[in-house]
């Protein structure tokens, strides 16, 4: 199969092969060595400074340009660079990150007598920030500006205030801004506000109303962008009525509300699901002179298509058009999204027509949308058709797209075409990332194909694709289930080598492996293990000890985990007291069961078959007949249905107990009303105790109920019915079982 077979994916890498930073004194040469094709370039005698800048900006990377502004400085002595060139070469090498050079120009530009404004900080500033290096960023303004006897400003402390707000690096704004302070720069409104911001991002909307309020003692008055910050904190918080609180505030501080303030709170309600409230919020703001733009539009239909409601989605859609406003690639894609996740896809394809006809071009998002909707759908031919059409669009299939196809193939049990688009998206150059090989894992593992979900692993290794914890979970659950505890504990083991912090699903799975495998010890110690690497014993852990205990007759020590859970805080579940009462059962402690039972319905829980089916079973085994139907009847009132099992358990017991033989075949009636099947060795004791009674009606009765509710054919009941008639009672019972076993449901585990 070849999804695209004609297209090839070719990846570009850009790189800035630069020499490796050098700290140069004034007497260094700021050019790396000149060559034979250097020496050749000739300089002219008539360059401009701006000649020289037109010039440096068409260079491919900072070094070129460096050695030309160097090789102008040797050949033309008289040249003097102005400004505006110095500052292209800083920013060419700060985009380089090439700092130490950034110094050298800067020193050069001071010793040239070349004026230095605050904007040259300006780019070592904002190329440190761009570069992670926050600090160094922050002595720019700190210490580096008084050193070439420039005095930072109001301007230089904001932009980088600014930067390091972005950077959300809430202990270097607090150094700056007390900076300011010491040194006596007066804030501005844009100080506070920059100010406002970092504390609202920190959640602290209270010290930043607190600061709203110190605006007064400094002069200054807050601004829209001051309102709206707060207010777009306290939607963050999902305090909508303290964010309108704010706008209220706002409009008696004589502060007009801007459509950016407006759209902040629609966004609020949007997002909460209050889509009522902000059609009516935007009705009272029309009256008050708001006009509805393209932002806000956006926002209703992303707020309507998240909250289910793609059919009102679409009529503001129709209204954004009405009004002159041509939806953008994102409207159109949150519409798309919202059908799609209605289940409504064709309206989403016409949605897909309408933005072509708009001149509004899909772009991958749009179409990976479409095609994960109908890969969910099972809708896999029309998927592989809208995927290949991609090339004729222009546009190349992607991971996500591969990710959607390869998922729902996955999902509907189609490995094999799975693993064909896997290894087509190799061949194409799109790289799978880790969600494509986790979910092949988890296939794989399900069909017990463990061998090509390890070799998947090892690809995952050696070509550097990111593992999470999910990838390794996955294998050593596979591993376990399958009883190759031996490789779970390599897996387990590589997890700490490859920097891969083991969970509470890691440990469960291994521990439940070790005791399926009977290594309990080894269990306790990897519990002891996890308990020391900070993570908290769950049902699931306690429940594979128990099962253990339970199946090996050691009663005494599946108490022992019951209590421990109950002292460490994790409280049984249902599956817990039914391990527990199963395991006192095999044991013959049938009086202590029943006591659990009593206690579970003491607490408050409903005892589930997993707990009642035991108890009636061993009742049964001890010829308790009457305590056992007592049980099950009180299971359905208490419990609900009982399920297959239980039928199945009192059936068995009512044939093997020697009771009247009328009770069976009552049981047995009611059995099959509630749509549940007897086992053949049940029957055939009851039908065989029929037919040594003689009770032939009876026993037409009890094959026609049976046979009906298992649906055989016409000519199938023909067969046994012939026999009955003729008397060939273990010939009945004989054709009777093998088409009962041709109609047993076959069940796949996980």
């Amino acid at each position: 199969m070849a999804l695209l077979p004609s297209i090839n994916y070719h990846r570009h890498h850009r790189s800035l092969l630069l020499p490796k930073s050098q700290s140069l004194s004034q007497n260094q040469s700021l050019s790396p060595p000149t060559s034979s094709t250097n020496r050749a370039h000739q300089i002219p005698t008539n360059l401009t400074p701006n000649n020289l800048l037109l010039i440096l900006r068409r260079q491919k990377n900072a070094d070129s340009a460096l050695h030309l502004f160097n090789l102008v400085s040797k050949q033309q002595p008289d040249f003097k660079p102005n400004a505006s060139v110095y500052e292209e070469i800083l920013q060419q090498l700060g985009n380089a990150g090439s700092f130490d050079r950034m110094k050298a120009v800067l020193k050069e530009m001071q010793l040239s007598g070349c004026q230095i404004e605050r904007g040259v900080f300006r780019i070592f500033v904002e190329s440190f920030v761009n570069f992670q290096r926050l600090d160094e960023a922050a002595d720019v303004v700190l210490r580096m500006m008084d050193e070439f006897g420039v005095e930072p400003d109001t301007w230089s402390f904001n932009f980088l205030l600014n930067l390091l707000v972005e950077q959300s690096n809430v202990k270097l704004v607090e150094t700056v801004y007390s900076s300011m302070s010491r040194r006596k720069v007066q804030p501005d409104v844009s100080t506070f506000n920059i100010l406002i911001k970092a504390l609202c991002r920190a959640h602290q909307l209270r010290p930043a109303i607190s600061m709203m309020e110190e605006m007064a003692g400094h002069g200054l008055s807050p601004n829209e962008i001051t309102f709206t910050t707060i207010m777009r904190g306290f939607m963050e918080g999902g305090s909508i009525e303290n964010a309108l609180a704010v706008k209220n505030r706002m409009l008696e501080m004589g502060c007009a509300p801007t459509n950016v303030t407006n759209n902040v709170l629609i966004n609020g309600f949007c997002k909460q699901g209050r889509i009522e409230e902000a059609l009516g919020f935007i009705q009272e703001e029309a009256e008050n002179g708001f006009i509805p733009d393209k932002i806000t539009f956006n926002t209703l239909v992303s707020g309507l298509c998240r909250s289910g409601h793609s059919n009102h989605a679409l009529e503001i859609l129709e209204a954004m058009l009405r009004e002159g406003y041509d939806p953008d690639i994102v409207t159109y894609n949150t519409m798309i999204a919202g059908l799609c996740k209605a289940r409504e896809v064709e309206e989403a394809m016409e949605i897909v027509d309408q933005m072509v006809e708009k001149g509004c071009l899909p772009n991958m998002v749009t179409y990976n949308t479409l095609i994960s909707s109908l890969c969910s759908e099972s809708r896999f031919e029309e998927a592989m058709d809208l995927a290949r059409s991609l090339t004729l669009k222009g546009l190349l299939p992607d991971v996500y797209t591969f990710n959607s196809l390869i998922s729902g193939f996955c999902r509907s049990g189609d490995l094999d075409i799975a693993m064909e688009l896997f290894e087509e998206m190799k061949k194409k150059g799109c790289r799978p990332d880790q969600f494509t090989h986790n979910i092949l894992i988890d296939h794989l593992c399900f069909r017990g194909e463990l061998g090509r979900a390890l070799g998947l692993l090892k690809q995952m290794e050696s070509n550097g694709c990111g593992r999470s914890v999910v990838t390794y979970n996955t294998l050593i659950d596979g591993l376990c289930k399958n009883s190759r505890i031996e490789e779970a504990e390599e897996i387990f083991d590589r997890m700490e080598l490859h920097g891969i912090a083991r969970n509470l699903v890691t440990y469960n799975s291994m521990i439940d492996g070790l005791c399926k495998k009977k290594r309990v010890d080894e269990a306790a110690e990897l519990m002891d293990l996890m308990i020391m690497e900070g993570l908290k014993p769950d049902k699931l852990t306690y429940n594979s000890l128990l099962t253990y205990y339970c199946k090996e007759g050691n009663v005494k020590k599946a108490a022992d985990i019951v209590q421990a859970m109950s002292s460490n805080g994790c409280e049984p579940d249902m599956i817990t007291y039914g391990t527990l009462i199963g395991g006192l059962c095999r044991a013959g402690r049938i009086q202590i069961a029943c006591k659990i039972l009593r206690s579970i319905q003491m607490k408050g829980m409903i005892p589930s078959s997993q707990a009642y089916n035991p108890v009636i079973q061993t009742l049964f085994k001890q010829r308790k007949t009457r305590e056992a139907i007592r049980l099950f009847r009180e299971m359905e009132k208490t419990a609900g249905d009982p399920d297959a099992v239980t039928y199945k358990i009192v059936m068995r017991g009512l044939c093997l107990g020697g009771g009247p033989i009328r009770e069976a075949v009552e049981f047995l009636a009611e059995m099959v009303k509630k749509g549940f099947l007897p086992e053949v060795s049940s029957f055939s004791m009851l039908a065989d105790g029929l037919a040594s009674l003689a009770m032939e009606d009876e026993l037409g009765m009890v094959y026609d109920l049976v046979m009906k509710c298992a649906g055989f054919e016409d000519g199938e009941m023909s067969v046994v019915r012939g026999f009955l008639k003729i008397r060939k009672f273990q010939d009945a019972l004989t054709a009777f079982g093998k088409t009962m076993i041709g109609k047993r449901p076959r069940r796949v585990y996980r």
